[in-house]
């Protein structure tokens, strides 16, 4: 018995096999969405809380941050005590404000803050803005 062998045809496929596709962009979007908030820059500061008014418009100037162990921070990159004076008028300068916003964590001691503080008014600093986080009155108080 004599076997014949055919020779295989291939056709051309005229479809789009897109499942491959939306493999990627989904894996592509998994490694969005996990690396986005790292992305985030700032530094962990938990704000004392207050009843002031909040203000609605946005602000720009030159942030001094103190965090729970001391750290100083002048635009988010960590300062040296006895350097904070020349960074501070260095990013005046370069943001071209003359405002200053104090974030300080409220386990900060006062006297740490208000030491800051002198230092800023000593750098010629004239408006100096105190960062809170505003405080939820309870529900039973809203409704007087």
């Amino acid at each position: 018995m004599i076997r014949r062998y055919r020779k295989r045809q291939y056709r051309s496929v005229a479809d789009i096999n897109i499942a491959n596709l939306v493999d990627v962009v989904l894996v592509l979007l998994i490694i969005f969405m996990i690396s986005a908030p790292l992305l985030q820059s700032g530094i962990e500061v938990d704000l004392p809380k207050t009843r002031a008014a909040v203000l609605d418009e946005e602000v720009t100037g030159v942030i001094v941050t103190i965090d729970s162990v001391g750290g100083i921070y002048v635009n988010d990159v960590w300062t040296r005590l006895d350097a904070f004076d020349e960074k501070l008028k260095q990013e005046m300068v370069a943001k071209g404000t003359s405002s200053v916003y104090l974030r300080g964590d409220s386990l900060v001691a006062y006297g740490r803050a208000i030491d800051l503080i002198g230092r800023i008014k000593e750098a010629g600093v004239e408006n100096i803005g105190i960062v809170t986080s505003h405080e939820q009155m309870p529900r039973e108080r809203r409704r007087r």
